[in-house]
């Protein structure tokens, strides 16, 4: 292997601005901020997510946030600060990395993810899984 995960989490984090949860926690409530949970939406549901925070599934946020994609969200185009996490904060240096080198700024990410949230009292909300149609 040319490349482990924590060579590429490193270099990700020596790429992009990378938040404490203490100044994090600090954000909540700031209209020019979005907090952005890209966790698989089953975490969610057995964890929930931080109060406020949008969903945008690790697997899809290339896609989400490129205006011609036919899958853009329109909450990436608010010229909003995006704040990432996931669990640990190794998918969000990720993904904030490479949202970055897409052009998307500002960007940052939680260190810690969500679990250094939750240890530190932050608010959470429970996300209720949704039935099938039909």
């Amino acid at each position: 292997m040319k490349k482990g995960y924590k060579q590429l989490v490193d270099e990700a984090n020596s790429a992009v601005e990378t938040i404490a949860v203490k100044d994090a926690l600090a954000l909540g409530g700031d209209e020019s901020v979005t907090i952005v949970d890209i966790r698989d939406v089953r975490e969610l549901w057995h964890e929930g997510k931080i109060l406020g925070a949008v969903h945008a599934p690790r697997g899809m946020l290339e896609f989400w946030v490129d205006p011609d994609s036919p899958y853009h969200r329109d909450v990436f185009a608010s010229g909003k600060k995006f704040v990432f996490y996931c669990k640990s904060g190794w998918r969000s240096a990720l993904a904030t990395k490479q949202l970055q080198d897409m052009g998307l700024e500002p960007v940052a990410h939680i260190d810690g993810g969500f679990g250094a949230w939750v240890e530190a009292g932050g608010p959470v909300e429970k996300v209720e899984q949704k039935k099938p149609k039909g």
